[in-house]
């Protein structure tokens, strides 16, 4: 079979099948009487082997590889150009999500699309210098969202504390972004989402932040329910009790449940909910705590209940009552 008949047969150019020849992928063994190239069936097959190869992105030198190297195992090369599809799926995503945004956006001008293109570039620098910078910078409508999708994304803490000024300053049009973000399914992007929500002083990041506290992910409650706890918020007491039993930042959840105690009966359902947990078989450790928060807590209930760990079997937890009913009788 002459050069031209295979090129129809096959579907490739005389052209390339010339370069196949360069390179050493096809080798016609035979010649015509004029001294044409004569193809054979099996040169045919492996032309057809080669476009296939070619298909899942091999280059031609790992094509040759393939077909050549009788020790040569496809798993490898395989799972590796999965690997490189997936990176280039996620990149094309990004990008198809970035162009959905500025035409959403409706630009007025070239320069409303540049300046925003710019900011996400910056955004997805390898220098955390320069995604800090972009993060510090005005930004308009369509950017906010790039802040979001960023800050959700940023492992620098000081590129993220950035961001999370950038997310807050826009107040509440981060919002959609960071409610799905609570739902990812990484727990470190779920993490920085409850952390935005938290420097926004928006009454729907409040909102958002009492519906967290029914989340899965223990780290978002104990995050909503310390922003909560300085919000005022009663419904946070309970995660806030347990944050102090379970020795989670359970210091900054004491100060949390004292802010929280702003009238008597607020401060008397509290307390109450203390002395619940030092019941039964609390831990020496987790008494402690217990009596330690008991002391931000003003009122009488907590007052009556310190009175009776004053007369505790555990000596740490005994001298803490005492002190602290010492400085209440030293109020005014």
């Amino acid at each position: 079979m002459l050069i031209g008949d295979v090129a129809r047969r096959c579907g490739v150019s005389v052209r390339m099948l010339r370069h196949y020849e360069s390179l050493g992928l096809v080798r016609p063994g035979g010649r015509t009487g004029a001294g044409y190239r004569e193809y054979s069936g099996a040169d045919v097959r492996r032309i057809f082997h080669i476009e296939s190869l070619r298909s899942l992105g091999l280059s031609l030198r790992a094509v040759g590889r393939a077909l050549d190297d009788p020790d040569f195992t496809p798993t490898t090369l395989v799972d590796d150009l999965i690997r490189r599809t997936r990176a280039r799926i996620a990149d094309e995503t990004r990008l198809l999500t970035r162009l959905e945004r500025i035409d959403a956006a409706g630009p007025a001008d070239w320069a409303d699309v540049l300046q925003t293109v710019a900011l996400l570039r910056a955004l997805s620098s390898s220098h955390a210098g320069r995604r800090q910078r972009a993060a510090l910078a005005p930004v308009g409508a369509v950017a906010v969202e790039a802040l979001v999708e960023a800050a959700l994304g940023e492992p620098d803490p000081n590129v993220a504390g950035a961001l999370r000024w950038a997310v807050a300053r826009a107040g509440g049009a981060g919002l959609p972004l960071l409610a799905q973000g609570l739902d990812a399914p990484v727990a470190a992007v779920r993490e920085r989402a409850v952390r935005c929500l938290v420097e926004i002083p928006h009454d729907a990041a409040t909102a958002l932040l009492r519906d967290a506290l029914a989340h899965r992910d223990v780290a978002v409650r104990r995050c909503a329910a310390l922003a909560l706890g300085t919000r005022g918020v009663p419904e946070a007491v309970a995660t806030l009790v347990d944050m102090v039993v379970q020795e989670a930042n359970d210091v900054e959840a004491a100060d949390a449940l004292a802010a929280l105690a702003v009238d008597a009966d607020s401060a008397d359902r509290i307390a109450a909910a203390l002395v619940a947990r030092l019941t039964g078989d609390a831990a020496s450790p987790v008494r402690r705590r217990l009596t330690q928060a008991l002391a931000g807590i003003p009122g009488e209930r907590a007052s009556r209940a310190l009175a009776e760990l004053a007369a505790d079997a555990d000596r740490p937890v005994a001298l803490t009552a005492t002190y602290v009913l010492m400085l209440r009788d030293r109020e005014p």
